[in-house]
């Protein structure tokens, strides 16, 4: 059983609204136009990312954890009720455009009527154009008739809640959120493991099929926080410095914990027997060393590590998410 670091080759997707930033500066080499997002670590099977190279080359993770369940760790496997599949998805995110403003349902609901998790995220940012922003719920307490009126005659923009973004801001998404990326920001996501999206206004758009992309606002009233939005004190976000690497503490809630590694030299992972991680490389280049196995890697490449496998050291100048459950 090989408990080494599985390099991921992601899952591209060609939403209308992407760009070629993830191409032009992230390494990515699909052939796909425009390329949106990159599932990076996924076993959802709208987007399930395969291992490149190594023992189960060509495998998608999916089939690796069907084999070795226990590479989730006893909190992942929790996540999932034993089942043999990640809890968490992690993208990257290029909006050439602005997405559609959407919600996802909490667990309860999606489970009930969509047979899926929902939807709780993070969003960190790592390129934004000047007056780039992003919806994050209300500006004002509104009642579901003004939401559905407001979402028919295109209005709803004046009800929503715009926040500048900057490289390096942070934005939890809690189910019943109502938001969207805008123009000029490319993020990382980490994210429970679905795909369900009740889009609320899409701004008259046609997709490639010449259609309007069908919208949701009765799904989304139901499971939408109506209130007006209250942005998170981001007073938790503390920053370590600790032998080899600078240490900030991103976001930790049920689902997923994720920090920002900046490593200088060298910075040891210890061993993890209750969680798998998930090491997304957004700046530099440098190494993963295990026992006696180097592994090259830089920015825009994400690497799975297996619950109990070896201590993992990070060498060289890189900078990373270390997400786990």
């Amino acid at each position: 059983m090989n408990l080494m670091p599985l390099k991921m080759c992601p899952a591209p997707m060609d939403y209308l609204w992407g760009g070629s930033r993830l191409k032009e500066e992230y390494g990515k080499s699909f052939d796909v136009e425009p390329l949106a997002e990159t599932w990076e670590c996924s076993t959802h099977p709208d987007g399930p990312s395969v291992v490149d190279g190594g023992e189960y080359d060509g495998q998608t993770l999916k089939s690796v954890l069907e084999e070795h369940p226990e590479f989730l760790g006893e909190r992942g496997l929790a996540l999932t009720g034993g089942k043999p599949e990640l809890p968490i998805l992690v993208k990257l995110i290029d909006a050439a455009k602005d997405l559609s403003v959407q919600v996802h349902p909490d667990d309860d609901y999606a489970l009930k009527y969509e047979n899926s998790l929902g939807k709780t995220e993070m969003w960190y940012v790592l390129e934004a154009d000047a007056g780039a922003r992003l919806v994050h719920g209300f500006r004002r307490d509104v009642t579901e008739e003004e939401v559905r009126l407001a979402a028919e005659d295109g209005s709803i923009e004046e009800l929503l809640n715009y926040v500048p973004v900057r490289p390096g801001d942070l934005f939890f998404i809690p189910s019943g959120t109502v938001h969207a990326i805008g123009a000029g920001a490319l993020v990382a996501e980490v994210q429970e493991s679905s795909n369900i999206t009740y889009r609320i206004y899409d701004y008259n758009r046609v997709g490639a099929d010449g259609q309007k992309r069908p919208l949701h606002v009765e799904k989304a009233l139901r499971v939408m926080n109506r209130k007006a939005d209250v942005p998170e004190d981001a007073k938790d976000r503390r920053v370590l410095q600790d032998e080899g690497a600078e240490r900030e503490m991103l976001r930790s809630c049920r689902y997923f914990t994720v920090e920002r590694l900046k490593v200088t030299e060298e910075f040891g992972l210890p061993e993890d027997k209750e969680s798998f991680h998930v090491l997304m490389c957004i700046g530099g280049e440098g190494e993963l060393v295990a026992e006696n196995t180097h592994i090259f890697m830089k920015k825009g490449e994400t690497f799975f590590l297996p619950a109990g496998g070896p201590s993992v050291t990070v060498c060289g100048g890189v900078t990373l998410l270390d997400i786990r459950v």
